[in-house]
């Protein structure tokens, strides 16, 4: 009885194809490959950076190209701050093992023992070309915020010494996120402090675009960030600007490997 009924209605007319065992097909839907998804096309909407109804991501552009000016630019490199303009990072430069933000750290380490004391922050700023106001004020400021998060127990350093090794642990908020939470160097963030905010040159910022960059990073309620960054970038113009009164991306990128620290400080002895 069940075989006389499916002959039965396979044998229905075209015109019922909801009925019909013979006009029913199926399609698979196509298999989405790597190659054809890394190709798209810049048409396509989900590799936009600009949404029409987001004003402020028309005024803070990122740059689309990125992938063909630096291979990998989203993988955050350990030991070498690099950009398009310096694939390999500060040639000729010795990471010595340290990670990126240990080696901006170290060069406050005077006599290299892995831990920062007050009077070795004091020394560093001065041989960068801060006055002793500031680098006193400096000094206390550093060593005070960064002592207890760097230590390696529970216990605060009489000294307030800053412990290389744990620089990453006293990274703090409201910044250009260039620095990832372990101390490695993240190109894309790094580029996109000037893509977003270098509007004058392309390359380099004013005060006002620094200002700018500052009031835009800041994280809700997070004002010791906003402090801490204000006083980091300002500090940084302060010393290492342009005759034109730019700063200039090679002098940033410089900071962040603390290779700018080391050519101020050559600098100065050669003034």
């Amino acid at each position: 009885m069940a075989t006389l009924l499916v002959l039965i209605i396979a044998r229905l007319p075209s015109r019922c194809p909801h009925l019909s065992f013979r006009q029913r097909s199926y399609k698979l839907a196509p298999r989405v490959s790597m190659a054809s998804s890394s190709s798209s096309s810049p048409s396509d909407p989900s590799m936009e950076t600009v949404a029409p109804h987001a004003a402020v991501t028309m005024e803070r552009k990122l740059n689309p190209d990125l992938q063909e000016q630096l291979p990998k630019p989203y993988l955050a490199r350990a030991l070498a701050a690099v950009d398009p303009s310096h694939p390999q990072g500060t040639q000729g430069r010795d990471a010595r093992g340290m990670s990126v933000l240990q080696q901006h750290a170290a060069f406050f380490d005077r006599n290299g023992d892995g831990v920062i004391h007050p009077w070795e922050t004091f020394q560093g700023l001065r041989a960068i070309g801060c006055g002793y106001p500031v680098s006193f004020a400096g000094a206390i400021l550093i060593n005070l915020f960064l002592s207890y998060p760097t230590q390696p127990g529970c216990m605060p350093s009489p000294l307030f010494s800053i412990n290389v090794k744990n620089i990453h642990k006293g990274k703090h908020g409201s910044d250009s996120e260039a620095y990832d939470t372990e101390g490695r160097f993240d190109p894309s963030k790094f580029d996109a402090i000037f893509s977003k905010y270098g509007r004058t040159q392309p390359n380099a910022l004013t005060k006002d675009e620094l200002n700018s960059m500052l009031k835009a990073n800041r994280n809700m309620y997070d004002f010791i960030g906003w402090i801490i960054s204000a006083g980091e970038w300002m500090l940084l113009y302060s010393v290492a600007k342009d005759k034109q009164g730019l700063l200039q991306r090679e002098t940033v990128r410089g900071v962040f490997d603390g290779s700018l620290f080391e050519r101020l400080e050559e600098r100065k002895k050669s003034a």
